[in-house]
């Protein structure tokens, strides 16, 4: 699809996507998480740790927390530097807890994997990976400089050196996999949430292209009966004003602007569909709507309509959705682009199936992403091709996402082959080559009945005045 102005998924601006408020009331979380360790530690197993200097690192987030609340409007969302020194500090402060209290010995040493599953999720590549790397640093720091945790009896508790690594290393591996899964997760999300807009957008925008056509096609009936009226009293004017040439020029003005109306009119009735099929048409109709935007662009689209053998030969009739449209019209675009010479267009029906098969003579899909065909910012082909092809497109990645999700939501199933691959023939019999994409509905969803309502209304009346 041609660029549009639409703002696709940029990593700059994770951060915006969370409010300080967030932030604040996790860092609430974590302090009372880190108080009532340190109570549970002293009160219940009698451990010997620093508890003045652990009960200033805590307060420490206390303070940042309660100047964030007041400094800051709930609905602030941290930008790129902001949340990377939020999460600095909670890392080092919690690294610094972990010292004061038997580094890896401590078993909540697990929680530095916090801060950077958070960076993973709302902060750009670069600046996750300097918050991975510091814990990375911090957690082996803290293996082998720590204050010892001392229990009652005195005796020192200690990890075997063994359990040591052991823990050291999985905190490593997890910070490196959880950040990875985090990053991906969130990326997929808001990549198909973004997805999903444009393809609302697209919608809406086709959908207001249908209801402009009807407007304009209603708004030439109801106003050719004025200008008639307009045209008839200028006429008698004319007849009457013979001996006054001062006014006469004026009224036959009227009259000129009048004719010129009706032609505008005439246009504007046109322009809203000939035959006024606002409503229904038959598939086939449909699918040169579709394709007309891109029939004259030095590329053949042929059109081959044959019923299956033993179907009716009368074409289904069905509604003219703007989904339909404009899936159809993206399918098109995408083998017209990539075609060297021609694109076909296949439509068939059954009983109880309509199937359109669009086939092009192309380098056809890589077989790396064939099987990813319609995800949201899947290159569909060669970045080579692209390139040449296609000078101005904008490679966003979302034509065929935007088409299967609209033809989905109509009911269809979409299948995507390479012709050569797959060993399929044209209707002529001969091996080709190129992309195919197989559209098929159930009839029942796409087809209207076949009643006096559902038929086109007849083309819209000549204004004569």
């Amino acid at each position: 699809m041609p660029a549009t102005g639409f703002h696709t998924f940029r990593d700059q601006q994770r951060s915006n996507w969370v409010r300080i408020r967030t932030l604040i009331t996790l860092r609430w979380v974590a302090i009372v998480g880190q108080i009532a360790a340190v109570l549970v530690a002293i009160r219940v197993f009698g451990l010997q740790i620093e508890v003045g200097l652990a009960v200033l690192v805590i307060m420490a987030s206390v303070i940042a927390n309660v100047a964030s609340t007041y400094a800051y409007p709930e609905s602030k969302r941290l930008s790129e530097s902001q949340a990377t020194l939020w999460l600095v500090f909670d890392l080092f402060q919690l690294g610094l807890l972990l010292f004061l209290t038997g580094g890896l010995n401590n078993p909540f040493a697990m929680l530095l994997l916090a801060p950077v599953t958070i960076a993973a999720t709302v902060l750009h590549l670069s600046n996750t990976i300097f918050l991975g790397l510091t814990a990375m640093s911090l957690t082996t720091l803290i293996s082998r400089h720590y204050l010892p945790i001392i229990d009652v009896d005195g005796v020192v508790l200690m990890l075997p050196p063994l359990f040591q690594f052991g823990f050291w290393a999985a905190i490593l591996i997890g910070l490196v996999f959880l950040s990875l899964y985090a990053r991906q997760v969130t990326t997929e999300m808001h990549a198909m949430g973004e997805a999903l807009l444009a393809t609302q957008l697209a919608l809406s925008r086709e959908q207001k292209l249908t209801d402009l056509g009807g407007v304009v096609a209603a708004a030439a009936h109801e106003l050719g009966t004025p200008l008639a009226t307009i045209k008839l009293v200028s006429s008698e004017l004319i007849e009457e004003l013979e001996d006054q040439p001062e006014l006469l020029d004026d009224v036959q003005l009227i009259r000129l602007q009048a004719d010129r109306c009706r032609d505008i009119l005439q246009s504007m009735g046109r322009a809203g569909k000939d035959d006024l099929m606002l409503r229904h048409a038959p598939i086939e109709a449909v699918l040169r709507e579709a394709a007309e935007p891109h029939l004259h662009r030095g590329k053949s689209v042929e059109f081959q309509i044959a019923p299956v053998e033993g179907a009716p030969l009368t074409q289904p009739v069905i509604s003219r959705r703007p989904e339909i449209i404009h899936g159809m019209r993206n399918l098109i675009q995408n083998a017209v682009d990539f075609s060297h010479s021609g694109v076909t267009v296949s439509l068939s029906w059954t009983q109880d199936e309509i199937t359109v098969e669009i086939s092009d003579d192309g380098p056809g899909f890589p077989p790396s992403v064939l099987g990813r065909i319609g995800d949201p910012y899947v290159r569909r082909r060669r970045q080579a091709v692209d390139t040449a092809k296609r000078p101005g497109y904008e490679g966003m990645g979302l034509g065929l996402f935007i088409a299967k999700t609209l033809l989905e939501r109509s009911g269809a199933q979409l299948t995507f082959a390479n012709s050569r691959r797959h060993g399929h023939a044209s209707w002529t019999g001969q091996a080709t080559g190129g992309a195919i994409v197989e559209v098929v509905w159930p009839r029942g969803s796409l087809q209207t009945s076949d009643d006096w309502n559902s038929a086109p209304l007849g083309e819209n009346q000549r204004i004569d005045v």
